[in-house]
C-alpha cells in the first residue's frame, strides 16, 4: 500500500461507528430463520461472522516513541566499505566504521542498550574491512511530548580473538589484537550472561560464540551438529545442510541465563517442509546442546526469523519477516509461542502480537517524513531484526538497514537505523453491522490472490479475505481466480512450460492457455504472480514478478494468525472454482478443502469461514460434511454450470424466486449476489430502483452479500463516475452507501480500505437478523 493507504484507516473505531454498531442486532453468522412447517428444512444456524454490535477488548499496538541514527553515521576506526556494492548514492570506502543498523539488542535497564550490527555489507567477500562490534547506545526518544528522536552512540567493544582460540585463519591473523571482521563471522544475535559476558549467534557456521565483557573470544565456536552453511570453515568439501545466511539470526535466553535458544533463520535444505524453522536449546553450563528442539512454521516458505526474546512462562517472541521492503512488504510480524504448546502437526502454536505494518500513531510521531510514517506507523524495512520486551511490558523494535542498499522510507535514500517503542494497550472495539470482504485480497492495490493482496486487505480492515480455489496436478489446492493462469502469472515467460499451453473446454467454453491442473505444486512455485488488469491498474502491475502462488493452507494460516482492525479473527471466504470440471478431471475440490479446514482447526460452526460457489451441487455436498457457513453465489445472468451439465433448465433467476430461495436455505446460509440483482442499472448506466431480493432472501432466512465494488469508473454506476476515463477512480463510497440502504449484510470489494471506512461511517440502521 502507499503511505496514504496505510494512513487511511485508524485501528481504533470512530465514535460514529460505535454509535452505529451499538444498535446492531446482527447475530454471528449467516443465520437462517426458523423454517415453517410448509417449507423445506433449513440448515442449522452457523455463526460465521463477528457479532454485530458486540463489544470486545483487543490489543491495539500503539507507537509511543521513536529514535533514529543517520544511515551515514560513522564510528571511529579504520576505513570501511571498500568492497561494498554502491547503492542509493553511496560509494565506499568511508572514513570510519559504518554502522549498518542493528541485528540484535540488549536492554541494560537504565535507558541504555547494547546494540550489535551484523557482518557489515551483506557478504563474506565484501566485509573484510568491517570490524565486528557491540555498541552501547542511548536513545533520546521523540514522544507525544516532543524530544530529539535520535540515537546516541556512547562507546563500543570490539570482538576479537587476541587469545588465539580459533583454529582457522582470520582476516587479522597476524595482528596482536586479532580483531574479528565480517569476513570471519556473520554475527546476528546476542544475549548477555549474568557474569557480563556475551553469547553471540552467527551464520557462517552457524556457531555460538562466547565473548567476555570486553569482547575477547573465550572458547572455540560451538557448532550445531547437522547444521552447516556453505561458508562453514570446517566444511572440507562436505555438502552444506542449510543455505547461506540462514543460521542463528535469532537467539533468546532463559531468564536465569542458563539456556540459550538459537533459532535457524531458514529451513534445512533437505526438509520437505520449507516453512519449518527449528529452535534449539543450548546449556551454557555444559557448553552443549541439550537435544531439545521445537518447530515453528512460517507464513510463507521464504519468510525468515529475525529475532527472538524469551519472556515469562516460556513465552517466546519471534520476528517473522519476508525479504521485501517499502510498499512491497507483506510479513513484518512479531508472533508469540509457548514452548510447552504445539499443534496437531507438531508446530508451536503461534499467536500474533504485533503486525509491524499496522501500528497506531495517534500522536503523529514523525508523520509525513517517509513511507509508513503517518496516522498509521509501519516498519516496512527489509530487515526487521530487533524485538525486546522492556521491563514495563512494552516492545522495542528496530532494524538492520543493510547500508547502503535499503531505501524503504524514501526511494534513493539509505534507510536510517530506527528504534520504536510500541505499547500493547487494550482497547474496547465494536464490530460493524456490515461485513467487508477483501475480494481476492486487496486486489485493487496488489496482484490478486497473493499473500501480499490478502495482507493488504487485512491491514485495510477487511473482516474476511477471499481465496478462489483450484487444484494442481498433484491435488494441492492453490489460490487463483481461474485454473487458466496465463493472465495472472508469468508462465508465458518460462520456456520450459511452453509446450503445456493448450485449449480446454471449461464450463462449456473453449479456453486457451496454461492450467493449474497440468502443473505440480513445485512447478507452480517457480512462477510469479502478475496483475490481471495491467491497463486498468498499472500501480498494481508494478508488483508483477514479486509474489508466489499461495496454497490454500498458507491463506488459512495467514488468516488464523491475523486479527481484524476490531481485534477479531480474520475470516476466510473460499470459492470453489469450476467444481464440475475438476470432478471430471479426477481432482475433486471438496474433500481436500474440508481436510484443509480441519487441519487448520477451522472446520466447525464457530470458525470464521464461509464456503461459496457458483454451482449448487457441490454446496449441497459440502453442507453434509462441514458445519461452516455456506453461500450460494448468484451471477448477473446465466445458470449454474452443474445444472446446465445435468440438463436442469433452472437459471440464477429461478434460484431467486421465493421457492428458489427456500431451496437454497436447505443447504446454504446466505447468497452472494452480483450487484445488479440487488439494484439493476438503467440503459444509461445509472442505478434503477432496488429489487426485492434482499427482503426476499431475509424472509427465507438467508443473508445477502453483494459483489463486487471496485474503484474505477468502468465498474461504477454512471452517476458515480468521475470522468469519461474508464480507469480513473470514481466515487465507490457513494455507490456503496446506496447499496447499504437496501439492507445488505456484507459486500465484496477490491478496495477494502474505502469499503471499510464507508461501512464504518455510513448512517445505516443495523439489519434485523433473519
Amino acid at each position: 500500500m502507499t503511505d496514504s493507504l496505510l494512513s487511511r484507516r485508524r485501528l481504533t473505531r470512530p465514535a460514529a461507528l460505535i454509535a452505529l454498531s451499538a444498535a446492531a442486532s446482527l447475530v454471528a453468522g449467516l443465520l437462517p430463520m426458523a423454517a415453517s412447517a410448509a417449507e423445506p428444512a433449513h440448515r442449522p444456524a452457523v455463526p460465521v461472522q463477528k457479532p454485530g454490535g458486540a463489544a470486545a477488548h483487543t490489543v491495539v499496538p500503539t507507537l509511543e516513541a521513536r529514535a533514529t541514527l543517520s544511515a551515514d553515521f560513522l564510528a571511529e576506526g579504520p576505513a570501511s566499505g571498500a568492497a561494498m556494492t554502491p547503492a542509493n548514492g553511496r560509494t565506499g570506502p568511508f572514513d570510519g566504521q559504518v554502522v549498518p543498523g542493528f541485528s540484535a539488542m540488549i536492554d541494560n535497564g537504565d535507558g541504555t542498550f547494547w546494540a550489535q550490527p551484523d557482518n557489515g555489507f551483506g557478504s563474506k567477500g565484501n566485509s573484510a574491512d568491517f570490524l565486528l562490534r557491540n555498541y552501547l547506545v542511548t536513545p533520546h526518544w521523540q514522544t507525544a511530548a516532543g524530544g530529539e528522536g535520535r540515537i546516541e552512540v556512547e562507546s563500543f567493544i570490539s570482538y576479537n580473538d587476541r587469545n588465539g582460540v580459533l583454529d582457522f585463519p582470520i582476516v587479522n591473523e597476524e595482528t596482536a589484537e586479532r580483531q574479528l571482521t565480517g569476513a570471519d563471522f556473520d554475527i546476528e544475535s546476542v544475549v548477555r550472561a549474568k557474569d557480563g559476558s556475551f553469547w553471540v549467534g552467527e551464520e557462517f557456521g552457524p556457531f555460538l560464540l562466547h565473548f567476555d565483557a570486553e569482547g575477547t573470544l573465550l572458547e572455540k565456536p560451538f557448532p550445531l551438529a547437522g547444521a552447516q552453511s556453505p561458508q562453514n570453515p570446517y566444511l572440507n568439501g562436505a555438502a552444506a545442510t542449510i543455505a547461506a545466511s540462514r543460521g542463528f539470526e535469532a537467539m533468546a535466553a532463559s531468564r536465569d541465563g542458563r539456556y540459550l535458544y538459537p533459532v535457524l533463520e531458514g529451513a534445512y535444505l533437505a526438509d520437505p517442509d520449507p516453512r519449518r524453522r527449528v529452535i534449539n536449546e543450548f546449556d551454557t553450563r555444559t557448553g552443549s546442546y541439550t537435544g531439545r528442539t521445537w518447530a515453528f512454521q512460517t507464513d510463507q516458505p521464504g519468510d525468515v526469523i529475525g529475532d527472538a526474546f524469551l519472556g515469562k512462562k516460556n513465552e517466546l517472541l519471534l520476528i517473522e519477516r519476508d525479504d521485501f521492503e517499502g510498499d512491497q512488504a507483506v510479513i513484518k510480524r512479531v508472533y508469540s509461542v509457548n514452548l510447552g504448546k504445539t499443534d496437531a502437526e507438531g508446530f508451536l502454536q503461534k499467536s500474533l502480537v504485533l503486525d509491524a505494518l499496522r501500528i497506531d500513531n495517534p500522536h503523529g510521531i514523525d508523520a509525513g517524513e517517509g513511507y509508513g510514517l503517518g496516522e498509521t506507523y509501519a516498519l516496512p524495512v527489509q530487515s526487521f531484526e530487533t524485538v525486546l520486551q522492556l521491563r514495563d511490558g512494552r516492545l522495542l523494535i528496530g532494524n538492520d538497514n543493510n547500508f547502503p542498499g535499503n531505501d524503504a522510507r524514501r526511494t534513493g535514500t539509505p534507510d536510517d537505523t530506527e528504534f520504536a517503542i510500541v505499547n500493547l494497550q487494550r482497547t474496547k472495539t465494536v464490530a460493524d453491522a456490515v461485513t467487508v470482504v477483501g475480494h481476492r485480497g486487496a486486489s485493487g492495490y496488489r496482484p490478486e490472490h497473493t499473500l501480499a493482496a490478502y495482507e493488504a486487505a487485512i491491514t485495510q480492515c477487511a473482516e474476511f479475505i477471499e481465496p478462489d480455489v483450484v487444484s494442481t496436478k498433484d491435488g494441492q489446492l492453490v489460490a487463483r481466480h481461474e485454473n487458466e493462469i496465463g493472465g495472472t502469472t508469468d508462465v508465458a515467460a518460462h520456456p520450459e512450460f511452453a509446450a503445456r499451453k493448450t485449449t480446454k473446454k471449461i464450463d462449456g467454453s473453449a479456453v486457451t492457455g496454461w492450467f493449474t491442473e497440468d502443473f505440480t505444486l513445485a512447478e507452480l512455485r517457480t512462477l510469479r504472480a502478475k496483475e490481471r488488469l495491467p491497463q486498468v491498474r498499472p500501480h498494481s502491475a508494478a508488483f508483477d514478478g514479486l509474489y508466489t502462488i499461495p496454497t490454500l493452507d498458507e491463506v488459512l494460516d495467514l488468516a488464523r494468525h491475523s486479527k481484524t482492525c476490531d481485534g477479531r479473527p480474520v475470516g476466510v471466504y473460499p470459492e470453489t472454482k469450476h467444481p464440475t470440471y475438476f470432478d471430471q478431471a479426477g481432482l475433486s475440490l471438496e474433500e481436500p478443502l474440508v481436510a484443509e479446514l480441519a487441519r487448520n482447526g477451522l472446520n466447525s460452526a464457530k470458525a470464521p469461514v464461509i464456503l461459496q460457489s457458483f454451482e449448487t451441487g457441490n454446496l449441497r455436498e459440502l453442507s453434509t460434511v462441514t458445519k461452516v457457513g455456506i453461500a450460494q453465489l448468484i451471477n448477473g445472468s446465466g445458470a449454474p454450470y452443474d445444472l446446465v451439465a445435468a440438463g436442469d433448465p433452472r437459471t440464477y433467476a429461478d434460484l431467486l424466486t421465493p421457492r428458489g430461495l427456500a431451496d437454497i436455505a436447505t443447504y446454504a446460509d446466505g447468497i452472494g449476489a452480483e450487484k445488479s440483482r440487488i439494484i439493476p442499472r438503467r440503459a444509461d448506466g445509472t442505478l434503477a430502483a432496488p429489487t426485492t431480493l434482499v427482503a426476499d432472501a431475509h424472509a427465507a432466512g438467508l443473508q445477502v452479500h453483494a459483489w463486487t465494488f471496485r474503484l474505477e469508473n468502468q465498474f461504477l454506476a454512471a452517476e458515480f463516475r468521475s470522468s469519461a476515463d474508464p480507469n480513473e477512480a470514481g466515487d465507490m463510497a457513494a455507490e456503496i452507501r446506496v447499496f447499504l440502504s437496501t439492507g445488505i449484510d456484507g459486500l465484496f470489494s477490491d478496495n477494502p480500505d474505502i469499503a471499510a471506512e464507508t461501512v464504518a461511517t455510513a448512517n445505516v440502521p443495523a439489519a434485523t437478523a433473519p
